[in-house]
C-alpha cells in the first residue's frame, strides 16, 4: 500500500503479486486495510512518514523505514535505517529469538525474588543488606539483556552498529 502513483508497479510486482499492490491510499484507507486483514491474520506495517502513523499504530507489528534517525518517526514498534533493509529477514530472526531472552528474564527475576523474598520473610538479612540487594536485582536483570542479546548477536553474527564501518 502506498500513498504514491503507481509509477512502480512494475518495479513492486516482480516482489508481489499485482493484486497485493495499492497505490494512491489514504491514511485512512490504510489504517482501514490493517484493521480487516487482522480479521484473519497478525499484521506486520512497515511505513516511512507520518501519513502510515494510524497503520503503523493499528498494526501488530510497526516498522518505520528512515533515510535519518534522527528525524520525527511515527508511532512503531521499531525503526528500520532504510540502508539496512535488505537485512529484515536477519533482524525478523534476532527479533523472534529475542522473545527466549526477555522469558529468560522473568525466570531469573523470580528465583531471585523467591530466594530474596524467603530470606526476608525468615529475617535473615540485615536492612543495610536487603537495602544493597534490591537495586542489585535490576541491575542483574539489565546485565543479563545486554549480555544475552549481545551473545545472540554474536552467534547470528550480527553486527551491533557500534564496530567500526559498520
Amino acid at each position: 500500500m502506498s500513498g504514491d502513483n503507481p509509477r512502480d508497479a512494475n518495479l513492486f510486482s516482480q516482489l508481489l503479486p499485482k493484486e497485493n499492490l495499492h497505490f494512491q491510499q489514504s491514511p485512512h484507507d490504510k489504517l482501514a486495510f490493517i484493521e480487516n486483514r487482522q480479521k484473519e491474520h497478525r499484521v506486520l506495517m512497515f511505513g516511512d512518514g507520518l501519513n502510515d502513523a494510524g497503520a503503523l499504530k493499528q498494526s501488530d507489528v510497526g516498522i518505520v523505514i528512515t533515510e535519518n534517525t534522527n528525524n520525527f518517526t511515527p508511532a512503531s514498534d521499531a525503526i528500520l535505517a532504510a540502508a539496512q533493509f535488505p537485512k529484515l529477514p536477519t533482524f525478523l530472526a534476532f527479533a523472534k529469538k529475542s522473545i527466549r531472552l526477555v522469558y529468560g528474564a522473568y525466570g531469573f527475576a523470580f528465583v531471585y525474588n523467591i530466594i530474596g523474598l524467603s530470606f526476608a520473610v525468615q529475617g535473615a538479612l540485615s536492612p543495610v543488606i536487603a537495602a544493597i540487594l534490591m537495586p542489585l536485582s535490576s541491575v542483574s536483570i539489565a546485565l543479563y539483556g545486554l549480555l544475552s542479546s549481545s551473545f545472540l548477536a554474536w552467534k547470528m553474527n550480527i553486527k551491533t552498529g557500534q564496530e567500526k564501518g559498520s
